[in-house]
């Protein structure tokens, strides 16, 4: 109980929370022209693009106007050089029913933000905010609530030194609290770390908690297929049409999956499987964000292949391959498991007779059932390996004791009963280690490779 109580305590409402309220947004994206900070694998417009798409994510905000303004360097105090930065300040005095402004950068400080809310008289929103939001609005789990709560301690702990330094410049200079002898800064900034610790320590017991449900799948041998991309590429219908699991609703938008979900399907053998559809990604997306969202991530670790979906109908699809694969690689990855993604062009319906252009990749339509046999044996395939599986069929003596222990020590998938000779045909999926002890247990067995 005392532990329940902590954590409501912990999620409870947010000083961050934007609040439920509908907002009426100019979206302003900074397009660097030219120089280090500028990717040369996409556009300001599709820049914009995603901006406007996040917004729209979110139930009653909508985009009142958007600007492209370019800026040498979006890091600066205000973003823009001094005449860009006046000519936005007078855009905005004539939009009267704009009430925030959504800069398109990852981070701004809490300084430079209040500074740009008295100039603009509006709300002001970055990359990181307006995810967040996003986040805490889909989050339905304990465990992505307190994830959204440990991304939100840097943001805190930057406003805190901002609100110091104020109550300093009021107070003129004293600054203990009651004679304490701990400033306000201290004070709060122990608060802070003491709610982080708390907040790790929730974490770390729901990994553990998950770390014993994963060792019973292992024990039931399950393989576990990650499925992966950038966020709305389509992984929850991909998953729907692989395991017609009736209850998944796919939802058209950024971010609509943020807790780790497990599914059961059947590869073509009628081995079982569990897929796990996990959070999508986002080019950007700033750096603590994903680092809160570690341990969602942390289950890819131990699975035994990836598929990595992409969206091939959308402009950006090379850059958010890119994205996919540089998270991928921070994650600390076994070598076999970057090595063997299997990789999977989505929503190909939408374009006419599609080719993949690169090799072994897959051309799917999710939604309309295209390529999914083909995915199923590729996955199949790549799972054998990954987990040293054969199939195999063995002709078996009905009145010794190998039924029993195919079943025990083996997956059973069919018995042929050749009631003739009291002699059965089983297909089964078997270890390397197993098929090594039947060898020795029943050397007289035929044995049928595929």
């Amino acid at each position: 109980e005392d532990e329940e109580e902590e954590l409501e305590e912990l999620l409870g409402p947010s000083p961050l929370a934007v609040g439920p309220g509908a907002q009426r947004v100019l979206v302003v994206h900074p397009a660097v022209k030219w120089g280090p900070k500028k990717s040369p694998l996409t556009t300001a417009e599709l820049q914009m693009a995603e901006a406007i798409a996040l917004v729209e994510t979110l139930e009653n905000w909508t985009v009142l106007d958007k600007t492209i303004i370019p800026t040498k360097n979006p890091d600066k105090k205000f973003v823009f050089g001094k005449g860009n930065f006046q000519l936005l300040t007078e855009k905005i005095k004539k939009l009267p029913h704009v009430t925030a402004v959504f800069l398109n950068v990852e981070r701004i400080s809490s300084l430079t933000k209040k500074e740009l809310e008295d100039a603009w008289g509006v709300k002001v929103f970055d990359r990181y905010t307006v995810v967040l939001h996003i986040f805490r609005c889909n989050a339905r789990t304990k465990e992505a609530k307190l994830q959204i709560a440990l991304a939100e301690i840097p943001l805190l702990r930057s406003n805190l030194k901002n609100e110091a330094s104020q109550l300093d410049q009021q107070r003129g200079g004293s600054r203990y609290i009651m004679g304490s002898g701990e400033t306000f800064l201290e004070t709060q900034t122990r608060v802070l770390k003491e709610k982080e610790l708390k907040i790790r320590n929730a974490l770390e017991k729901l990994r553990r908690k998950r770390s014993l449900l994963r060792s019973q799948r292992r024990k039931r041998e399950f393989p576990i297929v990650s499925v992966m991309g950038y966020t709305n590429c389509g992984k929850t219908t991909l998953i729907k049409a692989l395991t017609g699991e009736a209850g998944l609703q796919p939802r058209d938008q950024l971010f609509a999956t943020l807790d780790i979900t497990a599914h059961a399907g059947y590869l073509p053998s009628h081995m079982a499987v569990i897929y796990v559809d996990t959070i999508g990604f986002l080019t950007d997306l700033p750096h603590n964000l994903v680092e809160s969202f570690s341990a969602t991530l942390e289950e890819v670790v131990y699975s035994d292949l990836i598929v990595h979906v992409r969206d091939i109908t959308h402009p950006e699809t090379v850059l958010q391959k890119a994205t996919v694969l540089s998270v991928l690689k921070n994650l600390n990855l076994p070598s076999r498991l970057l090595d063997s993604v299997v990789e999977v062009h989505n929503k190909v319906d939408l374009i006419e007779r599609y080719k993949p252009t690169e090799e072994n990749a897959l051309a799917i339509s999710a939604l309309h059932g295209h390529g999914l046999e083909e995915l199923k044996e590729e996955i199949e395939k790549k799972i054998l390996t990954a987990t040293g599986k054969k199939i195999l069929t063995l002709d078996i003596n009905l009145e010794g004791p190998q039924l029993s222990w195919l079943y025990k020590e083996a997956t059973v998938q069919e018995v042929e009963v050749l009631p003739e000779d009291g002699t059965a045909r089983v297909k089964v999926i078997i270890s390397n280690s197993a098929f090594g002890k039947y060898k020795n247990l029943f050397p007289h067995s035929k044995i049928f490779m595929p």
